[in-house]
């Protein structure tokens, strides 16, 4: 599809839209080249964007239909049938939106584009990672606000693709998407990721520019080891959206030679990225024979421009360098909004995202998890990030996740699971590693060796369900 035959089928569902008189477009379809017409059309029309999750079982993905009607509903043909016979929601597949995008309608005179900043745009669920999702409101002038901050306008090369496999509805595919039609790049899509299928596709189009959350980004990393290949036409790897490991980076920059590296910390009520870790850095801390140095691999980077981070001691007090406290953001391209519950901005317009960490002297942030994720035990507050670093340090810990189970003695108490490598380590000489570098208090009282960590599809750590699956007081164990 030509950037003008974009434009045309957009047009073509800005018409549809209008006439069905619906107030939003929910997508429900993998990647696609139905992703930006459904994005444009809807903006065109004036009516909100609204990707749901078509992995989510039936019952949920009907409930989010219902709350989002009256809306067109864009959905693949052996889905369809999921989400019939709601009252208000019409249906079309993307089959039949990209053979007639008008609904055989004649042109619509649609007069001028909308050009209202403060129109909701897009309409996103949270990760929903600790609790119950929420749908944040980004509007118009927040999305603009990140492509004019991030992206030069017609700056990509002739030559340059991106390879899309990011589900639609991730703030990362709006804002990737956005920003790299922004630049006038070549996009592919990759309906459904698979490391082997996404080597393929890099390496038979020529991809230069490409996007993942950390757990593709391992799985690639993998694959391309066994395979025994580089991708040296790979000239930008941007990752993120999750929990990063330094020796996954580490070879990432090998088997990736020419590319230049970014880590990317964001969160979707800020219309994606406030801090990154820039392609310098990378350089640097990977050739430095300074752990200090070595270890910001795994840092949020620094902030942006147009965006500033604060962490705050509970108390609400500015916290000093190396203190961990609630990470606070604020800048234009910050909603802050949720659907139901409204604007969630303070007085002087920060926005609480619930994420803790620090800034070091050098004023690179420390993501350590959420304030939902802080063990308890016996009135101190560990933070299970912290932990977590020092576990992936072991040279025998493929990934590991820290969270608090319920202790009759302190309330709470530290656990482990550990995904250990080929040789796995014991317990007790996972204790005294972390006892080592830590306090005693930090060192998990409990270990459990397991395959593989939850992860949600876009790469986000599911701590709640190692909390529910493990719950069972440590006092009480055989």
């Amino acid at each position: 599809m030509s950037y003008q035959q974009l434009s045309d089928q957009a047009a073509g569902l800005a018409g549809r839209l209008r006439a069905c008189r619906v107030e939003r477009l929910v997508l429900c379809h993998e990647p696609s080249a139905v992703l930006p017409v459904a994005l444009f059309g809807a903006a065109w029309a004036g009516v909100v964007y609204q990707p749901i999750n078509y992995r989510l079982a039936d019952q949920e993905l009907r409930s989010r239909a219902q709350q989002a009607a009256p809306a067109l509903a864009v959905i693949s043909e052996r889905d369809a049938e999921r989400l019939s016979r709601i009252d208000g929601l019409q249906i079309v597949t993307a089959e039949t939106l990209r053979e007639d995008p008008a609904g055989g309608s004649e042109a619509a005179d649609l007069g001028d584009w909308p050009a209202d900043p403060d129109a909701i745009a897009v309409l996103l669920h949270t990760s929903g990672t600790t609790g119950a999702p929420k749908t944040a409101v980004l509007r118009h002038r927040h999305l603009m606000s990140y492509v004019l901050g991030m992206v030069e306008a017609a700056s990509a090369g002739a030559d340059e693709a991106h390879i899309m496999a990011v589900p639609p509805y991730h703030v990362a595919s709006v804002a990737a998407l956005l920003s790299q039609i922004y630049a006038g790049r070549r996009i592919l899509m990759l309906p459904r990721f698979d490391p082997d299928a996404w080597i393929d596709l890099v390496k038979a189009e020529g991809v230069t520019h490409v996007m993942l959350v950390p757990t593709m980004l391992t799985r690639i990393v993998d694959a391309l080891q066994r395979r025994s290949e580089v991708l040296a036409q790979v000239r930008f790897v941007s990752y993120g959206g999750g929990k990063s490991h330094a020796d996954v980076v580490r070879k990432a920059l090998r088997l990736f030679p020419e590319a230049d590296f970014m880590h990317a910390y964001g969160l979707t009520e800020a219309s994606s990225t406030v801090c990154v870790l820039g392609p310098e850095d990378h350089r640097l801390c990977a050739a430095s024979d300074d752990p200090v140095e070595q270890a910001k691999l795994v840092s949020a980077g620094r902030p942006l421009a147009g965006v500033e981070v604060s962490v705050r001691n509970a108390d609400g007090s500015q916290a000093s360098a190396g203190i961990t406290g609630e990470i606070w953001v604020r800048g234009d391209r910050v909603s802050g909004e949720y659907q139901h519950s409204g604007v969630q901005l303070d007085s002087g317009g920060w926005f609480r995202t619930h994420d803790l960490g620090h800034l070091d002297n050098d004023g690179f942030l420390w993501i350590q998890g959420r304030d939902d994720d802080v063990i308890v035990r016996g009135g101190e507050n560990l933070s299970p990030g912290e932990i977590e670093e020092v576990l992936l340090a072991h040279p025998r810990v493929a990934d590991a996740a820290v969270f608090g189970v319920p202790s009759r003695e302190w309330g709470e108490e530290v656990m482990a699971c550990v995904v250990p490598c080929s040789v796995a380590p014991t317990a007790d000489e996972l204790k005294q590693f972390v006892s080592r570098r830590l306090r005693s208090s930090r060192a998990p009282a409990r270990f459990e060796f397991v395959d593989e960590l939850p992860y949600n599809e876009t790469g986000k750590l599911l701590r709640r369900e190692l909390r529910r699956r493990f719950a069972r007081p440590l006092s009480s164990r055989p």
